[in-house]
């Protein structure tokens, strides 16, 4: 049976809808005032470019989340995701082992694969070749991370583009290492690989707008993954990014929560994620449809709070989030 430690988190609004523009230095000010709310950590979305018509402005994750570092001192800050493929290993094995050196290990990383293929094309990356490169990166990273010298080829060549990532090091060095003795990663996704990811070479799995039902069911994917590997299910991390609108009653909340969830967000066809796994209504209400998420594995929640509200993120943080954690 998996070990269940509760704990609780917040998105931060780091995305807006055009014409609207996002502000780092609220970002900021948001990641001290929800510390002092007590949440356990805050989560910043990832990406290069997003969208065309609409499009949506975003502030680059790991700049806000080195921001919020510098101003607070207990909150723990993760990425839900950030995008690996699109960045060079060596240099992000750096960029992270800094900011948690900063943080003073407060740093948990939520990677993926992708999904924007406008991305991938802008950054002359090959699309089809984003599971091997996250592989990749994922070891080069690692490897960076705990040996004191790192020698190793690694090239993934992509004939279609005639795209050729190579990265070769000879008795690399990089010191500073975290300030963990293992900065966690959890992986984003939704296909058996990602879930196969999620369960054997990462620290767990992170997800987005599911279901308690449908997370069990890829939960325990990842759980049989992580138990053919030889690792010790108990050991793997599960995570549920819930969108959240608290409010007189469900019926009450569910048109606004609905056309937020429809002009701002995104659902893979071909997945899981659903509108319907918004969390709605009383305060009792939310309390019950959460734990349901609870029962079936979640050990992390990260609420994603209706347009980020504060109203909504103190109402959560003062009468859901202590009755959650006497369950």
């Amino acid at each position: 049976m998996t070990l269940i430690t509760k704990t609780f988190g917040i998105a931060a609004r780091n995305f807006v809808a055009y014409p609207n523009m996002p502000d780092a230095r609220k970002l900021v000010e948001y990641g001290v005032r929800v510390e002092e709310l007590g949440y356990d950590s805050v989560w910043v979305w990832d990406h290069m470019l997003l969208g065309v018509d609409p499009n949506f402005p975003i502030i680059d994750s790991l700049t806000a989340l080195t921001g919020i570092a510098a101003r607070t001192t207990k909150i723990r800050m993760g990425t839900g995701i950030l995008v690996l493929p699109l960045r060079n290993p060596v240099a992000l094995a750096k960029q992270l082992s800094s900011m948690d050196q900063l943080s003073n290990g407060r740093m948990v990383m939520g990677m993926a694969a992708g999904w924007y293929k406008r991305e991938f094309d802008a950054m002359s990356l090959p699309f089809s070749k984003r599971g091997k490169i996250m592989d990749q990166n994922l070891e080069i990273m690692r490897r960076l991370w705990t040996e004191d010298r790192v020698t190793g080829k690694y090239s993934i060549a992509d004939p279609e583009t005639g795209v050729q990532l190579e990265y070769n090091m000879s008795k690399a060095v990089m010191y500073p290492k975290p300030a963990q003795s293992h900065l966690p990663i959890l992986i984003g996704g939704y296909a058996d690989a990602a879930l196969k990811r999620a369960g054997t070479t990462g620290d767990g799995w992170l997800t987005y707008f599911y279901r308690a039902e449908d997370f069990k069911k890829s939960w325990d994917k990842v759980l049989g993954f992580a138990k053919e590997a030889g690792k010790d299910p108990n050991s793997v991390m599960s995570a549920s990014q819930l969108p959240i609108m608290v409010g007189a009653s469900k019926e009450a909340v569910r048109e606004d929560m609905m056309d937020w969830l429809n002009k701002e967000w995104d659902f893979p066809e071909h997945s899981d994620c659903t509108r319907e796994s918004a969390i709605m209504g009383s305060v009792d209400d939310c309390v019950e449809q959460l734990k349901a998420h609870i029962d079936a594995g979640v050990q992390k929640i990260i609420f994603v709070p209706y347009k980020y509200e504060m109203k909504q993120i103190e109402t959560i943080a003062r009468e859901i989030i202590p009755r959650l954690k006497a369950l």
